[in-house]
């Protein structure tokens, strides 16, 4: 399995495209009952094998991530070629990740305490691997408006 296993309840949101899955391994519903009874190394593949297919299609999709804790904004623009990246220094304690910190983040832009960075990386041979990897370590995909917002502000 390249990336990990959909969770119980991410299979029971996608459960007819499961369904649409076997159908097209001429699997039918008696036949997977079965399966699971009798093979279950083989059910576990088939479910290793929707549970990629279903990764590589929402990482085919993803155009923007957020990595955000207490006093860093990491930002994402997942392009063709590479990544752009806009990161959100905060230099004191405030905590972004709480309502009243990111009210502060809000009104001191341009206060010494913000600090901005932007840099452009490289995938690797795998893209998908690279966006998946983001996301085992906290990322989220998103719509990209903090990012488009930080990139007006910058440039």
């Amino acid at each position: 399995m390249k990336y990990s296993r959909l969770t119980k309840e991410q299979f029971e949101e996608l459960e007819q495209e499961f369904i649409n899955f076997l159908a097209t391994q001429s699997i039918t519903g008696e036949e997977w009952a079965n399966l699971k009874e009798n093979k279950p190394d083989l059910a576990e593949m088939e479910l290793d094998v929707f549970s990629d297919l279903i990764w590589e299609g929402v990482l085919n999709k993803a155009e923007y991530m957020e990595h955000i804790s207490a006093q860093h904004m990491y930002l994402f623009r997942l392009g063709e070629a590479n990544m752009q990246a806009i990161v959100v220094n905060i230099k004191n304690d405030q905590d972004i990740t709480t309502p009243e910190g990111y009210e502060w983040l809000r009104n001191n832009l341009m206060d010494d305490q913000v600090e901005f960075l932007q840099a452009d990386k490289d995938y690797t041979d795998d893209k998908n691997l690279d966006k998946f990897k983001m996301i085992e370590q906290g990322a989220v995909i998103t719509k990209g408006d903090l990012f488009k917002y930080f990139n007006k502000i910058i440039n």
